[in-house]
């Protein structure tokens, strides 16, 4: 994503030295969890839509869309089989 500086803001978050180790995590994957997981939340309480919250992961839609599953999340109201049709007919028909 080519995004102009006026286009993004940054946000510092303070947290303890040793959290990411104890996830066994580097620095900078911790870092792009924790704004993976605030994209995750605010997407599922419906306060950005899924390309928004995309965005916010620095992930495509559909990446993000699939990963949802992973934390229990659910992107439609649709059972599994249903959600992989639409998937399928969405990358068919993005080529």
């Amino acid at each position: 994503m080519n995004l102009s500086d006026d286009t993004i803001k940054k946000i510092t978050i303070r947290y303890p030295a040793d959290i990411p180790e104890a996830l066994g995590l580097t620095g900078k994957a911790f870092a792009g969890e924790v704004l993976y997981l605030a994209a995750v939340k605010l997407f599922e309480q419906s306060r950005l839509t899924s390309e928004q919250a995309a965005r916010l992961a620095g992930l495509p839609r559909l990446d993000f869309i699939r990963q949802l599953k992973t934390l229990g999340v659910t992107g439609f109201d649709l059972e599994d089989e249903e959600l992989d049709a639409q998937v399928d007919t969405v990358e068919d028909l993005a080529g």
